[in-house]
């Protein structure tokens, strides 16, 4: 069974960071692409960052650089460090797999966490 639990989200002030982690089981996604997307209360699922198997990487252009996604195949596991935190960035937080492209599309991708709240107030 395949599960992807996400973790790290949290209460913060503008400017501050947080850094979030996705920890996937039931299979190997090394191969895969993984991603972050994020969903605002009456809003549309928004892409955030992607990385595939080779560490190839692409953002959303609302967080280019200031997140940073990362990824450690031998813990099946993905990282982003979300820096210089805006309240716009509040949402709640996804990391989805099963991708073999560096997908932007939320369809693209076969597997969801339950996602993790991310709130930064201003």
């Amino acid at each position: 069974q395949v599960q992807l639990v996400e973790s790290g989200g949290g209460l913060v002030q503008a400017g501050d960071s947080l850094r979030l982690s996705c920890a996937a089981s039931g299979r190997s996604f090394s191969t895969y692409t993984m991603g972050w997307f994020r969903q605002a209360p009456g809003k549309e699922r928004e892409f955030v960052a992607a990385i595939d198997w080779s560490g190839s990487t692409q953002y959303g252009d609302s967080v280019k650089g200031r997140f940073s996604i990362s990824r450690d195949n031998p813990k099946n596991s993905m990282y982003l460090q979300m820096n210089s935190l805006k309240p716009e960035d509040t949402a709640v937080y996804y990391c989805a797999t099963g991708s073999r492209l560096l997908a932007v599309l939320p369809g693209a991708y076969s597997y969801w966490g339950q996602g993790t709240q991310v709130t930064v107030s201003s």
